[in-house]
């Protein structure tokens, strides 16, 4: 790095937001908060940074590695700086928002990633996010990604495809064949790589019962249309019956979708395992036309805060504020920017205080600046004095 650019360099993967990204990011960020709020979501702010034990619990536990630590000059306790929201939303509504009732929580804010998640390289997200909490069943389930999809809408996201999952179904497969710890992690992989000469092998050499192999070694195939679901009723009707329940919920789940939303592509992969460590039950992400890369995910995760005193049922969505935009068709910056001179009448002193009490751009010229054209300071109206007035001219 030459030496002039060690003072002005960003760190990879760091971003900052100059004026014009940043007017369309703070719209955006509002419009979202006025969705979220005609849906009955309150916007919580969590703290940056938290003892690393809070955020490194529960759904927060593969955060790990993600996660930017400093030492507490007061303490000489561990900080973390926050990688993901999510953790620090069950605390506030374990430990904070003490309630039997459903509570629903979004959230928009930086996280910090020692690492990027996506392909685009970025570290520091513009989080955004809600959460049902104290509600099992298919209505939140439903309700919560409802919500992100109608976010998506809101953005203008083209071609929506929506993958979708139950955890439910591997796991209980797992435990149906006796899988050891070890033994159903070493299949989880193969399945995350889809790897169907792998899983041959493996099953080859694992010694289970023969159903058992069987519906194992259709799991990677059971991926397509909504359809699939009824084919894996089929090539699973040997299971047991929390796999039975967890297509059946799939189904229903996906029927309502497809009623509500109909122009939202629908994807099922009994193989969607993300979070398998902490959802317990559907898990869902969320593609866009001409984009590889997911732009939302969200799944339930149950009992999420009970290392905070409380579990309870959840159910949320995350996205990036910084992906929304680039679809997102911004308003145009009100109206247009208004020149005044540097002058000391005091009727202009007044008739700026009245524009600027009614929301207008007023930019005043300073005494000796390089600024001597209202184009210079980037103004489509001016204000002239017409007798005794000043009145808004075109430029």
């Amino acid at each position: 790095m030459p030496t002039t650019d060690q003072y002005w360099a960003l760190p990879d993967g760091i971003s900052e937001a100059l004026p014009e990204e940043s007017w369309r990011l703070e719209n955006l960020r509002r419009s979202l908060l006025d969705v979220y709020a005609t849906w009955g979501y309150q916007m919580v702010m969590p703290p940056l940074v938290e003892y690393m034990q809070s955020l490194n619990t529960g759904i927060g536990s593969n955060l790990d590695l993600q996660t930017f630590k400093v030492t507490d000059q007061l303490t000489g306790r561990t900080l973390g700086i926050r990688a993901d929201m999510t953790p620090q939303i069950a605390r506030i509504d374990a430990h904070k928002l003490k309630t039997e009732h459903p509570n629903r929580l979004c959230y928009i804010g930086s996280v910090l990633r020692t690492r990027a998640f996506n392909e685009d390289g970025s570290r520091s997200p513009l989080q955004v996010g809600a959460e049902l909490f104290g509600h099992d069943g298919e209505d939140s389930d439903f309700e919560v990604i409802a919500l992100l999809l109608t976010t998506l809408k809101h953005c203008q996201v083209p071609a929506i495809t929506l993958d979708i999952g139950h955890v439910n179904i591997f796991r209980s497969l797992a435990a149906q064949a006796n899988l050891s710890t070890q033994q159903e992690k070493a299949f989880f992989d193969l399945l995350e790589r889809k790897s169907l000469p792998d899983i041959e092998a493996w099953l080859a050499s694992a010694n289970l019962p023969v159903a058992e192999t069987e519906m194992l070694r259709q799991l990677p195939r059971l991926y397509g249309k909504a359809d699939i679901l009824d084919y894996a009723s089929n090539v699973l009707s040997s299971a047991n019956q929390q796999v039975k329940a967890a297509i059946n919920y799939l189904k229903s789940l996906v029927t309502r979708i497809q009623n509500e939303f109909p122009d939202c592509h629908i994807h099922v992969d009994l193989t969607e395992l993300s979070g398998y460590d902490y959802h317990t039950g559907i898990v869902y992400a969320v593609y866009a036309q001409g984009s590889g890369r997911e732009i939302a995910r969200g799944g339930r995760y149950d009992g999420i805060g009970k290392i905070f005193g409380r579990a309870r049922p959840a159910t949320g969505f995350s996205t990036d504020l910084r992906l929304l935009t680039r679809y997102w068709q911004a308003p145009p910056q009100q109206p247009s920017k208004i020149f005044a001179p540097a002058d000391t009448d005091p009727s202009l002193n007044s008739t700026i205080q009245v524009l600027r009490s009614q929301g207008r751009w007023v930019v005043r010229q300073l005494q000796g600046d390089t600024v001597k054209t209202p184009q210079d300071a980037g103004c489509g109206q001016q204000l002239i004095k017409h007798g005794n007035e000043w009145i808004i001219t075109e430029v």
